[in-house]
């Protein structure tokens, strides 16, 4: 009696579950994980989603290749990464984790540098405010930017204060937000202790108020702030 207790609920679980398989998909949600700035559209994800069916619900659920959706998905150069799944009531979900500019390349042709340091599009969709990097961008110098632009992300007061970097062969160049000034970075060695330097003078300056009397800063020398009046 157990042995056939047993085959009747194997029988009936398999037959739900091919019943169950072949029933269309009856809706689909995008979700944007921990973003509230969309350089891609939920119907843009949608798109990718159901491709040459006219909705997702055209689809029945054994004809759905959940890899190779998020294959589409991950391929877009808006998207980071991407998480399909079906859920138990038949609603086809993707979680969708977008890039993160960090600056924009402005020149013949403009990008943004996301936060892994490769090049992404620009979104028709939403511009970010993040600083404009202008020069020849080369294989060397791009990875002194990443540094750079990494901790101006994570610096408030550099995401304040920085509006723009221009690139030059062995350095870069701060724009700041305040009086025009210039600050000569050099590379992106020992970052850490020219912010630091840059931000004593930041605070003698603005207690003295003599801020707006300076036209450009050189972090380049050890220990030493080399400043330039207008």
């Amino acid at each position: 009696q157990v042995f056939f207790a047993l085959v009747v609920f194997f029988t009936l679980f398999a037959f739900t579950g091919a019943r169950n398989s072949h029933r269309n998909v009856k809706d689909v949600a995008v979700e944007f994980v921990g973003q509230d700035r969309f350089f891609i559209t939920e119907k843009e994800v949608n798109k990718l989603l159901i491709q040459n069916h006219k909705s997702v619900t055209d689809i029945t659920k054994d004809n759905l290749d959940l890899n190779n959706m998020e294959f589409l998905l991950s391929g877009n150069k808006m998207i980071k990464y991407a998480d399909v799944y079906v859920t138990i009531d038949g609603e086809l979900k993707a979680k969708i984790t977008q890039k993160h500019p960090l600056a924009r390349l402005v020149g013949n042709e403009q990008f943004y540098m996301d936060d892994e340091g490769n090049l992404m599009p620009l979104s028709h969709n939403y511009t970010v405010r993040v600083p404009l990097v202008t020069g020849k961008l080369t294989e060397n110098n791009q990875k002194q930017l990443f540094k750079l632009v990494q901790k101006i992300d994570t610096d408030l007061f550099l995401k304040e204060n920085v509006i723009g970097i221009s690139l030059k062969e062995q350095e870069m160049i701060l724009s700041m937000r305040s009086n025009n000034l210039k600050v000569k970075l050099g590379n992106a060695n020992n970052l850490n202790g020219k912010i630091e330097k840059l931000k004593v003078f930041y605070q003698k300056a603005i207690k003295d108020n003599s801020l707006g009397k300076y036209s450009w800063v050189n972090l380049k020398y050890n220990n030493q702030v080399v400043c330039t009046k207008k």
